[in-house]
């Protein structure tokens, strides 16, 4: 089954673009770069038998946590970590897993962290070997980078299933490396980049519809023995138009070693 959906992919310029966050002191306040906004086509992956981590760079799990509420991080943070890197471990090898961030977002205007609804990755290859050092101290990083690690993403609903916003991903088979771009993220205090997409009718568009909170989406970022890393966006999409819960949802960052 697929649906419609709208987008906003990047676009090729001469001069280096970016985005500018926390503009004037204030959270949450962006000053983007230009967008298209683009029709897709999305194939919903729910019953199908296609899509794996190993092939696509994403795989969907049921996946029940123990947390009941994203709120107090001290309260939550050290289960919900060890939850995370029993299912890295089961479902994708992962031999070490560091969880180092995790981002409450909710498709609300007042909130400070609304979903990403721009077709991009998190890192590029310097981003990630900076990111690398960053975690673990230059010592440890240099051992890491000797073998195979990577960064991987497990998004999961909040309180809910998501009706609309769902988070899609394009198959990286259908992206040619022209379409990716360098995009910076400047910060009041510092600055870093991530990897925007560029329109191409050839993209193959897949999300999972409906996702309840005992679901997740795993996801490759970087990999460094060259396994592909997923764009994604939030869609622009509702399952039923005439229900009004917001998108909540939690997004969580890891750095795991094969």
């Amino acid at each position: 089954m697929t649906q419609t959906a709208k987008v906003n992919y990047h676009v090729h310029s001469d001069a280096r673009q970016a985005y500018h966050i926390d503009v004037d002191g204030v959270a949450g306040a962006i000053m983007s770069p230009k967008h298209v906004v683009t029709d897709v086509t999305v194939l919903d992956t729910r019953g199908a038998a296609d899509v794996s981590f190993l092939d696509d760079s994403v795989a969907f799990y049921i996946e029940p946590t123990a947390i009941k509420e994203f709120a107090s991080r001290e309260d939550w943070q050290p289960v919900y970590d060890c939850e995370l890197t029993e299912l890295l471990r089961r479902e994708i090898g992962a031999q070490e897993v560091i969880v180092f961030d995790h981002t409450v977002r909710v498709d609300d205007p007042n909130s400070e962290r609304k979903p990403a609804r721009n077709v991009h990755s998190d890192y590029s290859s310097e981003g990630a070997k900076n990111r690398l050092v960053d975690i673990l101290g230059e010592t440890r990083a240099a051992e890491w980078a000797r073998g195979h690690y990577a960064f991987i993403n497990v998004w999961r609903p909040v309180d809910a299933p998501i009706n609309s916003a769902p988070l899609g991903f394009v198959r990286p088979s259908s992206v040619p490396d022209d379409d990716w771009i360098l995009i910076d993220l400047i910060y009041p205090e510092r600055k870093g980049h991530i990897m925007g997409l560029v329109a191409n009718p050839s993209h193959e568009w897949l999300y999972r519809s409906r996702m309840t909170p005992d679901e997740v989406a795993v996801f490759n970022i970087y990999d460094s023995a060259g396994a592909p890393s997923i764009a994604h966006s939030a869609l622009d999409m509702a399952e039923d138009p005439s229900a009004t819960v917001p998108r909540k949802s939690i997004e969580s960052r890891t750095l795991i070693r094969y």
